[in-house]
This record gives C-alpha cells, structure tokens and sequence, in this order.
C-alpha cells in the first residue's frame, strides 16, 4: 500500500468513496473538500442531512451504493493482486489533477511497477477516433514510438484504434505508456485489448478512478477523458470526427491551461474534420514526434514547488538509485545492459529509467540511455506530496 501523509482512515474512506461516487461528480467532490473523506463517508453510510441541496433520489443512490462497503477487504485484496490505491497526499499523487477543482478523482487505482507521479511529469496524450484509417493508425503508431525514444512517455485510453495504436507505438520502441481506464484496472476493456493491456501493466501503468471490478459506461468515458487531460503536458488528436471524445479531451486540456495538438488528415475524410476544426481553434498543427516535443517542451514542470536546495539523488528509492549507478559513466548503454548491472529484470530497470529521466538525470537516444550533460544532480523537492 504507498505511503503518504493521507491517514490510514482517510485512506479506506476515499477507496469506498471511489465505489459509491461517479468519476466527475463535482457536487460530492464539494462535499469531499468540505467535509474531508471520513465524514462524507459517513454520511452516505448514515442518516445526516446533506450539507447543500440535493434531490432524495439522488441521496438515495449514494446510500444504496455506500450499503456493504468494505474498504479493508477491498484495499487487501487489490494489493494482493499488484494494484495499489493511490490518492492526494500520497507521495505518487500527480498534483496536476488538483486543477480539475472539485472533479479532482477521489483517488487512482493503479496497476504496474513506475511511479505515477514522476512518470507524468513527462508526459503526452495521444488520442483520436476508435475506427481509425490506415493512415491514423500509422500516424499515432509512429507519434508513440517517436516520444518514447526521446523519452516521454505516452498516454492514451487503451481503446481500439489510435489509442491502441500509440500504446504499440511505445511498447514497439521498448518505452513509457499510461492507460487511462473507465473501468477497473482488473478488466480487459475492450476484450480485443486483453494481451495489450497485459503488456502495459508489464511494461507501463494501468489507471483508472473505478475500483476493481468496475465496469466501463458511456458518461465513464467520457469523464475518463479528463484524467488524460489533466494528467499530461499536453493533448494530440489524431483523427476524430465532429463529434468525438477525443476532442473532448482535447478541449479540457486547453481549458486547464495544457497545450492541444492536431495531426492533420485528407480533407475529403469525415475523421479529418474534427481536428481540422480544432486547429482553426487554438490547437497546434503537428506531423510528428520532434514538433510535439517543440510544442510540450517549453512548458514548466509540473512538480510541486520546491521548499529548498535538496540534493535529489540522496532521496531517489534505493532501486532507483542502483539504476542510476548501473550506467557507464562516458558511454551510452542499452536497457537490458543497464538491467543487468542493476541487478533487475528488463521493465524495471526501464520503469526506472524513465524516472530518472523526469528528474533530469538520464536521457533516452533512440534504444540507448546516458547520463544526461552537464552531469550535475538537479535539486528537486523531498516527495512530499504538497
């Protein structure tokens, strides 16, 4: 279970919260902030009044869902099959999510080996339609490759289509990837996507609002598509139609202040016309994974402000750390030569890596690692989560 200033209370109050309450639903989320995840929890279990307006019915379906929770069974047993449940406090919570205001998620249920928190410090969205051409297919294919080699990581909604294709994308180029889920990270979804998803929880992250067992619904993928925005430097549509969840994901990234990005399409292709709609608008035309980067690079970090001069390797995980000494010190080295050196398998000493690289140690050339120039350790803030 990750650690973190969040009490052990708190903790179990936001893991049931996340069964009873919709990913999205700001008026609970006001309720949350207002009360904290102990009280609202007991409000739903009990007989309170509410502490705003709230229709009986809607009261009503928060109690029926509370009824026969059990946060303890529930944390224990995802635990037991390798997923952890991380929420604000703790030191893997991405602190970007807390622009979404009160539609922040209650809390993450995540599945893989790499920090969350230090894997979305570098990150980009890939998105686009579900029934893809060729071309798209090809496009986002080559975008996740091509942000992997240089050492970002890519993250989309495991869906068919673009989505699936830039997750191949990066897996193909031995790189970072995050799926965003509308459902539990328990569950292939979609079906076709069993063995990617596998892969992904291998090589990458699995995250999802819904606890385990959670099943996907419409209005859950469409607020899944927040996350995404909300979680990266910034949004690249590739292919959509007019009306697409794609951009929607698009749009909340500029809302909060993220970069949007489009790849452009035939014009006579009705999956063209989405995006081509966006970049009248605000977003960026881009053909290919240097342009993006030219686009996101520039953007500040994202990482909590720092509270003082601290020297960062002295509070790498000790496994990191190891990773980090594994690398020749005048030379590049692939990953499976770094592995061995580190005494860890292959996905590990990768996850690792990528870790490293949002902290400005290492950089990614192609299939191989170095130390990054000048090598001067950065100074970042302890994981504090503040």
């Amino acid at each position: 279970m990750t650690g973190g200033v969040a009490t052990e209370r708190a903790r179990q109050a936001r893991a049931a919260l996340t069964r009873i309450v919709e990913p999205g639903d700001e008026l609970a989320g006001r309720w949350l902030r207002e009360l904290g995840p102990v009280a609202l929890l007991r409000l739903f279990l009990g007989r309170d009044r509410a502490p705003s307006a709230v229709s009986d019915a809607r009261m009503a379906g928060y109690r029926a869902r509370a009824a026969g929770t059990d946060p303890v069974a529930e944390l224990r047993a995802a635990e037991a099959c390798g997923i952890r449940f991380v929420c604000p406090g703790d030191q893997e919570w991405p602190g970007q999510l807390d622009d979404l205001g009160d539609a922040r998620p209650i809390g993450l249920w995540v599945r893989g080996r790499p920090s969350l928190r230090l894997w979305a410090l570098r990150s980009v969205a890939v998105v686009g339609a579900r029934a893809c051409t060729d071309y798209g297919a090809h496009a986002a294919a080559a975008l996740g490759a091509g942000l992997a080699e240089r050492g970002w990581v890519v993250v989309s909604g495991a869906a068919y289509g673009i989505d699936g294709a830039a997750h191949r994308g990066a897996l193909a180029a031995n790189g970072a990837t995050i799926a965003v889920l509308a459902c539990g990270v328990d569950r292939a979804y979609p079906r076709g996507h069993t063995e990617l998803l596998r892969r992904i929880a291998d090589q990458g992250l699995l995250v999802a609002e819904l606890p385990p067992g959670g099943h996907p619904t419409r209005s859950r993928f469409l607020q899944r598509n927040r996350v995404i925005a909300a979680l990266t430097r910034g949004t690249v549509v590739v292919e959509a139609e007019y009306r697409s969840g794609s951009l929607v994901t698009a749009r909340g990234a500029q809302r909060l202040g993220r970069l949007s990005a489009g790849v452009p399409g035939p014009v006579t292709s009705g999956l063209s016309a989405g995006v081509h709609e966006l970049l009248r608008g605000e977003a960026t035309l881009v053909t290919d994974a240097d342009e993006v980067i030219e686009l996101v690079g520039g953007i500040g970090e994202l990482a909590p402000d720092r509270s003082g001069p601290v020297l960062a390797r002295d509070l790498l995980a000790p496994l990191t750390a190891r990773v980090l000494d594994a690398l020749p010190a005048r030379r590049d080295a692939d990953t499976r030569e770094i592995a061995r050196e580190a005494g860890t398998d292959g996905n590990e000493a990768s996850a690792r890596l990528y870790e490293l690289r949002s902290l400005g140690f290492v950089e990614r050339h192609g299939d191989r690692w170095r130390l990054a120039r000048p090598a001067k350790s950065p100074e970042v803030a302890p994981e504090d989560g503040t």
